[in-house]
């Protein structure tokens, strides 16, 4: 149950109110920012929640119990609210958003809503639209260790302890040839191929995931990314990248000497087992039942 404060009560109970909505971002950075449907700034709880920000709440549920709830919030891009590098390089994921309602002639009289997290942002023309989730939502999330042929660590953590020092380059944007797309110097060293599948961090944070490497015969390298850049790269730019894994056992064994490490499970039986039937000659590798 929910307790009004009472100041806030009284309004409320009047026969004219003068009530908005705030919200507070706090993201996993430690960054924090206000946002009001108001006309104007508003102030409290030593928070400044800006109006310029055109943040409007949409669609949203509530229910009883453990069900994860959801609502929407919109928005438009602004230089002192919310930048569009900042959402693209992922910077709100996962954000703590703060709902209050505030009587806007009398700041100090607001109540907490709810707490919600950033979910899905989708973003078009210039504005956003965020889903809000229910920390209930955490609840739907895997826990533990799941049981499957691929390994589940990531390359080089703690779990599959493989020293990157070797896997990893240095080098600097030649040019870039489209958002997918890069001419790069510094890795002449390595064979085709190399960092595919790795990942690769320019100078300022922003990163992506390489699909192909390829050498020229100039000395450079072209690099292809998985999904297109947010932003221009300007030539110059310092970047470290790293060679990626497939996960499967064969490449943890040849190619990283690491099969002691593997964390997955390349011997479970594949869905095929579960079509079979005994004839002493079939072989339960995962592989297509049908061909």
């Amino acid at each position: 149950m929910r307790t009004i404060p009472q100041a806030l009560k009284a309004h409320l109970d009047g026969e004219a109110t003068t009530t908005c909505h705030c919200w507070r971002v706090t993201r996993r950075d430690g960054v924090v920012i206000g946002f009001t449907d108001h006309d104007r700034d508003l102030g409290f709880d030593g928070t400044d929640f800006l109006a310029a920000s055109g943040f409007a709440a949409s669609e949203n549920e509530q229910a009883s119990g453990l069900g994860a709830e959801a609502g929407e919030v919109a928005g438009g891009f602004s230089s002192v609210a919310i930048d569009e590098a900042d959402l693209a390089a992922g910077r709100y994921d996962g954000a703590r958003v703060e709902l209050f309602l505030v009587n806007w002639a009398a700041p100090e009289q607001n109540m907490r809503l709810n707490i919600r997290e950033i979910g899905e942002v989708m973003r078009a023309g210039g504005q956003f639209r965020a889903e809000l989730r229910s920390l209930a939502h955490r609840l739907n999330q895997p826990q533990g260790r799941l049981y499957n042929r691929r390994c589940d660590a990531s390359l080089g953590d703690g779990r599959c302890r493989v020293n990157l020092s070797a896997w990893r380059g240095e080098g600097a944007v030649v040019e870039m040839i489209d958002r997918g797309r890069l001419r790069v110097s510094g890795l002449a060293g390595f064979a085709d191929g190399f960092f595919r599948q790795g990942r690769i961090v320019f100078s300022g944070g922003l990163s992506a995931e390489v699909d192909g490497h390829e050498k020229r015969t100039d000395g450079t390298v072209v690099l292809s990314l998985w999904l297109p850049l947010e932003e221009d790269i300007e030539p110059g730019r310092a970047f470290v990248v790293t060679a990626g894994c497939d996960k499967t056992f064969g490449t943890c064994r040849q190619r990283f000497a690491n099969q002691l490490n593997f964390r997955g499970f390349p011997h479970v039986p594949g869905a095929d087992f579960a079509y079979s039937y005994a004839d002493g000659e079939r072989v339960h590798n995962g592989g297509p039942i049908f061909e």
